[in-house]
């Protein structure tokens, strides 16, 4: 079986993945969203990222776990996000941590890579990354979390694109907080 390319992130309702300062700060999940999202993650062994993504996923989480005062759904996703194996494309990172790669050739090609070596899903994150991935129909499930806020502006979800993508939900659930998790694959 072939490992599926998941495109996953938390937007605001109108689309935002960050707002215009470049903040995230309305992602922060509630506990019962962080439980059931650490379940999906335990799903994908190896985290695609762009070089922004991976600095600030990089900067938290590879000490998020020995925090005194952290959260269990913090520790369980801080001990998630070790194990996995992560691929970064970038131009200007020379070094990147534990478990960690960096791209030497173009999407496609270490997409099938990936693929052709036994695992489990993978997953891309950060939108000017993943829109190469959606431009070249490569991602086969879209994972997406929105929560109940209007940005106004900032960083979209996705680009704009020169053709239609179907998609079929197969999962959705909202949580107390206001925040839906949308799960779609392609048609």
């Amino acid at each position: 079986m072939t490992r599926k390319l998941i495109y996953s992130l938390q937007m605001s309702l109108d689309g935002y993945i960050e707002d215009a300062s470049g903040s995230i700060g309305f992602t922060h999940p509630e506990p019962e969203l962080h439980a059931y999202l650490n379940a999906l993650e335990a799903t994908i062994d190896t985290h695609i990222y762009g070089r922004r993504l991976y600095g600030t996923m990089n900067n938290f989480w590879p000490t998020a776990a020995q925090d005194p005062g952290a959260e269990p759904e913090i520790i369980e996703y801080a001990n998630i996000w070790n194990a996995l194996d992560k691929l970064v494309f970038s131009n200007t990172l020379k070094t990147v941590g534990p478990r960690t790669r960096l791209a030497t050739a173009d999407v496609e090609t270490e997409l099938a890579a990936l693929r052709a070596t036994p695992g489990a899903d993978i997953s891309v994150g950060g939108a000017t990354l993943a829109a190469q991935f959606t431009a070249r129909d490569l991602v086969d499930e879209y994972w997406v979390i929105v929560y109940p806020v209007l940005l106004g502006g900032g960083k979209p979800m996705f680009s704009a694109m020169d053709r239609r993508i179907d998609l079929e939900l197969y999962d959705s659930r909202t949580f107390p907080a206001g925040a839906t998790v949308l799960l779609y694959r392609r048609r």
